[in-house]
């Protein structure tokens, strides 16, 4: 299910995405002062895409945001999400939401919003849990705006980090 804005194009991920994804991934690494914390391999973007686990925002047939979800074991690997789960579990039926990226030329367009109610649709009613980084207000404030809640914290690798989750409703 694709929905368009008047800008923008949601929808899953498809496979000619992944070029896109990786250089949004790129340019907003915390280590280039972006909000990322945690690059992901171009074969894990690509099985994630098959799993229909990634929606992007287009703009002209570009990739200009992406937001990924899959089940916590999915991304158990990762020492950030082993930490945040350490923190918070979640619901039993709960999933890993994030990362989420933007370009900075769309933010403040609604983008991260449209990407997020898009992935409520694929999983009604699931609490999706997410960590930003403390020093990241910006997407803080713009996750609570879109209904999460802050219900933990957590330090990982001397980094301060925010555990957020969703009451699995849509707001209206």
């Amino acid at each position: 299910m694709a929905t368009t804005g008047p800008d923008h194009d949601i929808a899953l991920a498809a496979q000619h995405d992944v070029a896109g994804i990786l250089d949004l991934q790129q340019r907003n690494l915390a280590k280039r002062g972006g909000g990322l914390s945690v690059p992901f391999a171009r074969t894990w973007f690509e099985a994630a895409i098959a799993d229909g686990q990634v929606i992007v925002a287009r703009r002209d047939n570009s990739v200009v945001g992406y937001l990924v979800f899959s089940n916590f074991a999915a991304q158990a690997h990762v020492p950030l999400v082993q930490a945040m789960l350490a923190a918070y579990p979640g619901a039993p039926d709960a999933y890993n939401y994030g990362p989420v990226c933007v370009a900075e030329s769309e933010r403040g367009r609604g983008v991260a919003a449209a990407m997020f109610a898009a992935m409520q649709a694929r999983l009604p009613g699931r609490e999706a849990v997410a960590f930003i980084r403390r020093d990241n207000p910006v997407s803080l404030t713009a996750h609570i705006r879109m209904g999460m809640r802050e219900v933990a914290e957590f330090t990982h690798g001397g980094v301060d980090f925010a555990v957020v989750a969703s009451s699995g409703r849509p707001v209206a």
